[in-house]
């Protein structure tokens, strides 16, 4: 299973994927930057992913060892298993009822399962 990465943990994810390899102390001065984080919150949440093994800290350089594509994907896997009991078409369903699709992304959507099949 894929390791659980948490909303505020992405956000610093989103830092990191941009930013990699970075040293402890330059992402700590972007989180507090764009995050309002304190040094030790950024250096708690580093100590967390890396025993989850979702980045790596060495030598106080940080970089990820999931991409943010395998995290979003985890994540969607999740709340399908969870909201629509793992029913493509039930999110497909609903997401469709309250997002106005244009004809472009329906086409787009269509390439994609023609893909699949």
């Amino acid at each position: 299973m894929f390791p659980k990465v948490f909303e505020s943990e992405f956000r610093f994810c989103l830092i990191l994927w941009k930013n990699e390899p970075i040293s402890c102390s330059d992402i700590a001065k972007l989180c507090n930057r764009e995050l309002g984080w304190s040094r030790t919150t950024t250096y708690t949440v580093i100590k967390r992913l890396a025993e989850r093994g979702v980045v790596k800290n060495d030598n106080s350089v940080v970089t990820s060892l999931v991409s943010k594509e395998e995290v979003q994907v985890a994540e969607l896997d999740e709340m399908l298993d969870r909201t629509f009991e793992g029913s493509i078409p039930d999110f497909i369903a609903a997401f469709a009822r309250r997002q106005k699709l244009s004809e472009e992304e329906i086409e787009r959507i269509r390439r994609i399962i023609d893909r699949e099949e």
